[in-house]
């Protein structure tokens, strides 16, 4: 049976690497492209293409907020943003409320959005 693997990116080559899980002695991983360190996002990641720069942005905000992609008992992550302005606006609700940026980026809906809409 072949092990399990998970993915990790480098964001300067905007390339992601499927790779065994890491283990205890593992050594930190490099970018075959150009050896800076990997990130690991997790098995429920798929990666945008290497052309489309704003989903690269937002992905890079989300790593950055320290948003991963593992797999939870239910299935997939969660809700992650897909867009710049969906990053904007949880990025805006997390300075508005003081909630944690990593918390804010990976809510469904916002409870302000829903009161506008109402209007």
């Amino acid at each position: 049976m072949a092990h399990a693997k998970t993915s990790y990116v480098c964001l300067p080559c905007r390339a992601s690497y499927k790779q065994p899980y890491p283990g205890h002695h593992d050594h930190e991983r490099v970018c075959p492209r150009c050896a800076e360190p990997l990130i690991h996002v997790g098995s429920a990641f798929a990666a945008p293409k290497r052309r489309d720069t704003a989903a690269w942005r937002t992905l890079s905000v989300l790593l950055h907020a320290g948003v991963r992609f593992h797999k939870s008992c239910c299935g997939g992550p969660g809700y992650r943003p897909r867009s710049l302005s969906e990053v904007r606006e949880r990025m805006a609700y997390a300075r508005a409320t003081g909630e944690p940026f990593a918390q804010a980026l990976v809510r469904r809906e916002l409870p302000w959005r829903r009161r506008e809409d109402h209007r």
